[in-house]
């Protein structure tokens, strides 16, 4: 089968390897589109110890069930599904109070098991949820990078908010303005450094969208908020500014989100956090509900992903380079296999 490999740190290719064969309670999919994720970038980029080539990655997929192995009770071969990117070990403390997407021993596609950037894959049965009819392949695959942003709506629920801004008009940025859109009440603002992401957030039905190279960040969001600061704040590029952007951006007694991932360490002023009872909230992934809830928003037509642009998993390569640039309207890359 074709893959898009990662052989080594810096360097992709198209590659043939043997196809994989389902181990108990796995089934093998032929894979019908994969995302590109922006963590798959900034680890390519930044030589991430978090993925070691060599490599394939790919954990944004969908595919329809070309075999069952041994011990699978719930599917059968031919079935649509939508996998999530991980899957915890069901035997811990954090397994059974249901947060499996934190056990300390999950595994990732792409990080530390195959992932989907190729012909076919594996996947255990328990992280597979169904595929509707008519949702196309590079639908579904926005699946799971969409439950990253119903997950942040149910994190932050107990705030609900009258206000919500996202800094970053990335994917997840674009998909968790969506996911609030569709699942509150709130208003959304959008901020970003190209313009034409902040078109597409625009489009998708954000309240106001600030183009942070023409206006100042903070001074919009306190003119937006009467001087307070936002209920919510959303930081979906994560970087040492936009994290500490993020807190300043939020009222007091409100919340900030970091779910992107771009930098790690960050110096903050705490007393931005205790004197004025802000809270710094941490998201990732998304439970396999909220995967369920994030097909259903597509197929039923309340989430966009008309801003997408799709490749032959053979010009994967180009397809990577063109999201690493992130120039313009190139936001979002699903590869195609079939």
């Amino acid at each position: 089968m074709k893959v898009l490999l990662y052989p080594e740190y810096l360097q992709l290719e198209i590659a043939d390897q043997s196809e994989p064969i389902p181990g108990e309670g796995e089934v093998l999919l032929r894979v019908a589109a994969c995302g590109i994720c922006g963590s798959e970038l900034e680890a390519f980029k930044k030589q991430s110890p978090r993925r070691v080539p060599p490599l394939v990655m790919g954990h944004e997929f969908c595919g329809v069930i070309e075999r069952v192995g041994p011990g699978v009770r719930s599917l059968t071969n031919g079935e649509r599904v939508v996998s999530h990117s991980l899957f915890g070990c069901g035997e811990c403390a954090r397994c059974a109070r249901g947060d499996s997407h934190l056990c300390a021993r999950r595994q990732l596609f792409g990080m530390n098991r195959a992932g989907a950037f190729a012909e076919y894959v594996t996947a255990p049965e328990k992280c597979l949820v169904a595929w509707p009819e008519p949702l196309s392949a590079e639908a579904a695959s926005l699946a799971e990078p969409l439950a990253n942003g119903v997950h942040v709506v149910g994190l932050t629920r107990q705030l609900n908010p009258s206000i919500v801004v996202i800094l970053g008009a990335g994917p997840i940025g674009l998909l968790s303005q969506q996911a609030f859109q569709c699942l509150s009440s709130a208003d959304v603002v959008v901020a970003d450094l190209i313009q034409e992401r902040l078109n597409v957030a625009s489009a998708l039905g954000a309240k106001h969208i600030i183009n942070v190279c023409r206006e100042d960040l903070l001074a919009e969001v306190f003119r937006l908020t009467g001087g307070e600061g936002a209920d919510l704040v959303v930081d979906a590029v994560g970087s040492g500014l936009s994290k500490k952007q993020a807190l300043a951006a939020t009222r007091p007694g409100g919340t900030a989100v970091w779910i992107g991932l771009h930098e790690n360490t960050v110096a903050i002023d705490s007393h931005e956090v205790t004197l004025a009872e802000r809270r710094v909230q941490g998201s990732y992934a998304a439970s396999l509900d909220e995967l369920k809830l994030a097909v259903d928003l597509l197929a039923t037509g309340q989430v966009d992903g008309s801003w997408i642009k799709t490749f032959p998993l053979l010009e994967g390569v180009e397809a990577f380079r063109r999201m690493l640039s992130a120039q313009g309207d190139n936001i979002k890359g699903v590869l195609l296999p079939a």
